[in-house]
């Protein structure tokens, strides 16, 4: 299957794996990607290229985790 990305993702995983396999510095795959180089530096620093959640690592609201819960099972 292939992958399910936001709305607003730039990158994909290929395009991640390619960014922290490279020597280049930030500007060159960034002008080739047509992503910020913020995005370049931080795919470098990750050990992996699944997206990771945005959200808090403990929920503070069981019903904010409920609802987030229902989406992503769907």
């Amino acid at each position: 299957m292939g992958q399910v990305l936001h709305g607003r993702a730039t990158t994909t995983e290929s395009i991640r794996r390619a960014i922290q396999h490279r020597q280049a510095s930030l500007g060159t795959p960034a002008k080739r990607y047509g992503i910020n180089q913020k995005t370049v530096a931080t795919w470098k620093k990750r050990t992996t290229v699944a997206d990771l959640s945005a959200g808090p690592k403990e929920p503070k609201s069981t019903v904010l985790f409920s609802a987030l819960h229902l989406v992503a099972t769907r």
